[in-house]
């Protein structure tokens, strides 16, 4: 990449598939991105890039580069394949860029206790945002890499379920759990296969995911 895509990069703004930082100071921010990229459709960190779409780079890019890769070989589970190259400014300023294909390995954690692995967090990519997947994220992206057929029953749950949002946009684990009075671990057990079946469309969120009807 030279300056001149660099440039036409950034002036696109941040999204789903693109994020800038300034600095390599808060390294865990930057891995983040890095592993919501992996478990969602893949993206550009671009380090020495401003919020604001200035580029002032890096001054010791060597430094930096060495940090994020040791940051990221170290503290992702499973290994995520990914690419860094760097952009020369002026000054002998770099701007680095990490490439991240979506992964088929996915869904990769961040442990940021090596002597605690159980203490894991996935990330994914929502809109500008790198926000901490659910369960039920986590387990689809499991059952989307298993890639088998599945079935499901359509008993009374489904039927309350698909009532409501025949009515409503979208529905909550803990609304679906209530609605159908089931315990939340068969609500949640039940979206899951729906959405992994190709029924219903999950948009995860920091607060709380929704469940809607997929499109057809």
């Amino acid at each position: 990449m030279d300056y001149r895509a660099l440039k036409d990069l950034v002036r696109r703004g941040e999204g789903s598939n693109l994020e800038f930082k300034l600095k390599t100071n808060h390294p865990e921010k930057i891995i983040r991105g890095v592993v919501a990229f992996a478990n969602t459709n893949g993206g550009i960190m671009l380090i020495g890039v401003g919020d604001d779409r200035t580029i002032p780079g890096l001054k010791y890019a060597d430094e930096d580069e060495y940090l994020l890769v040791r940051a990221i070989d170290k503290y992702c589970f499973p290994k995520i394949s990914y690419s860094i190259e760097r952009v020369s400014l002026f000054d002998e300023r770099e701007v680095l860029v990490i490439r991240v294909p979506p992964s088929p390995n996915r869904p990769h954690y961040i442990i940021p206790d090596l002597a605690d692995p159980e203490n894991k967090k996935a990330y994914v990519r929502v809109a500008d945002k790198s926000v901490q997947a659910s369960k039920e994220v986590r387990e689809i992206m499991k059952g989307e890499r298993a890639a088998r057929d599945i079935r499901f029953t359509y008993g009374d749950k489904e039927h309350k379920l698909m009532q409501h949002l025949g009515e409503h946009n979208s529905i909550t684990v803990d609304l679906f759990a209530s609605i159908a009075g089931v315990s939340r671990k068969i609500a949640s057990r039940t979206l899951v296969l729906l959405v992994l079946a190709n029924v219903l469309e999950i948009h995860p969120s920091d607060v709380m995911d929704k469940y809607t009807s997929r499109a057809i």
